[in-house]
């Protein structure tokens, strides 16, 4: 399926990554790819290829990082980039993480200038010295402010909130969101209530699942099916409405919610997910980040499984269910893959993915993607908050004289990533006739009959109006 279009990335000598987040830049997507001892890239598209803008504090050369995330965690409508270093495997590190916030951003001009959030006096203390993976946002009230949770590994986990003196405060006992485990993966966004929720892949042991009660949490997991223990959970999606969550070297699960019993749509018994993962995918192998998207714009959504030293993986949705397809030149038989992240970095309407490389050794970066997909029509919808910046866990419904599908902003980790802040929809032949966006904050807007081919910005109802 695949073609490979990796002569497009400007400087593509070999690089010992990890994760990469996607947020929006001064002309088009950026994607922050974590170096573990060499330096962060920041990568934007540019004359033609993907090029490097990444300024000194951004390339932070010589730590060790490895899950990244972008959010809004001060509510000025520009999204900072919180990145987890770390080169212990588990327990405490040397390394303290990154949050770089914009303060110098020019409409005319590519370079921003960065501060380390972490630096500031009033965070002397407040440092991160516990090893974890990766990295997420959570709205826990839908107020626009993000907050970031990270996920640790053999010490408690952390959730950063940022007051406004720039005080960073961890904010996980007071929440509910305490939690001590191999935490692996993160996906954050309405699973089983109406708001932000937070479901934590776990290795050796079993899952977690933090349902949203008005800004506090209750573990439910297994109460709703999505414990799971005999899973070393890695990367996890939602696809097409299912959750997946890719195994290392254990069974994959494809989390599917179960239909309430006819009669019983005002029962408040609470949604119960079971494992409906098609062989081929369940398959153990050696998974890493799960990527979920309709890369052909043919109206029908697949899912990438990037592997660790074994062939990656590519399955499509129809109407009998998830099959496997062959992933062409993305297939990586011999590849080291640690990251993978989604956007359309050239403009065209399709989407390209981005894979990261370097768990054993340096490997160049990769980039994928479908010939002849812009020709087919597409629907982009970038929902935005109280504050102008992306509605990460903002829910996008697209509905069409065939089907209703729904996206949520991805708002991370597909394992130490996150993909753009923007809900892609393929069409094929369909014409979009509605579409609805739901904020954390329960909040709706409706967009009637918008337009194919076009990125469609939808305001949060309470931005200001000028």
């Amino acid at each position: 399926m695949f073609a490979d279009r990796s002569d497009a990335i400007a400087d593509d000598t070999p690089h010992r990554g990890y994760g990469v987040a996607v947020t929006p830049g001064v002309s088009g997507p950026c994607a922050l790819v974590a170096g573990y001892g060499p330096a962060n890239r920041l990568l934007v598209w540019r004359d033609g290829a993907l090029r490097d803008v990444a300024t000194p504090a951004v390339a932070d050369e010589g730590r060790h990082a490895i899950g990244v995330v972008a959010a809004d965690l001060d509510a000025d409508g520009a999204e900072e980039l919180y990145v987890h270093n770390t080169e212990a495997y588990q327990g405490q590190t040397r390394d303290t993480d990154l949050l770089l916030d914009p303060v110098d951003v020019r409409p005319d001009h590519e370079d921003v200038r960065w501060r380390d959030l972490f630096g500031l006096a009033v965070n002397a203390d407040r440092g991160n010295f516990r090893a974890g993976r990766s990295v997420a946002a959570l709205d826990r009230y839908g107020t626009g402010r993000y907050g970031v949770f990270v996920a640790c590994y053999g010490v408690p986990s952390r959730f950063y909130e940022l007051g406004d003196d720039g005080e960073l405060s961890d904010m996980c006992e007071a929440v509910g969101l305490d939690l001590d485990a191999g935490a692996r993966s993160l996906y954050a966004g309405p699973l089983v209530s109406d708001r932000m929720d937070l479901f934590v892949g776990v290795e050796r042991g079993p899952n977690r699942l933090f349902r949203n009660e008005s800004g506090h949490f209750e573990e439910v997991a297994g109460d709703v099916g999505l414990s799971a223990p005999g899973t070393n959970a890695r990367g996890v999606t939602m696809a097409d409405g299912d959750l997946a969550v890719g195994g290392w070297e254990t069974p994959s699960r494809l989390f599917r919610a179960d239909q309430p019993p006819e009669g019983a749509a005002d029962a408040p018994s609470p949604r119960r997910f079971s494992d409906a993962a098609p062989h081929a995918f369940a398959s153990p192998t050696r998974v890493r980040t799960l990527v979920t998207a309709d890369f052909d714009n043919d109206g029908r959504e697949e899912l990438f499984c990037n592997a660790l030293g074994a062939p990656n993986r590519l399955f499509r949705k129809g109407r009998a269910g998830w099959t496997a397809i062959d992933p062409g030149d993305a297939r990586e038989p011999r590849g080291l893959g640690t990251g993978a992240a989604v956007a359309d970095f050239d403009g065209d309407g399709a989407l390209e993915l981005l894979v990261v490389h370097g768990e054993l050794a340096a490997q160049p970066l990769a980039l994928y993607a479908v010939e002849g997909a812009a020709e087919n029509d597409w629907l982009r919808v970038r929902p935005t908050t109280q504050y102008g910046a992306p509605a990460r866990g903002a829910a996008v419904t697209v509905e069409t004289a065939s089907w209703t599908r729904t996206k949520v902003v991805c708002a991370g980790s597909g394992y130490l990533c996150q993909m753009e802040p923007v809900a892609h929809f393929g069409l094929g032949d369909e014409t979009p006739e509605r579409v609805t966006v739901r904020w954390p904050d329960g909040r709706e807007a409706t967009v009637e009959r918008p337009a194919a081919r076009t990125e469609h910005e939808v305001s949060h109802p309470m931005a200001p109006r000028f």
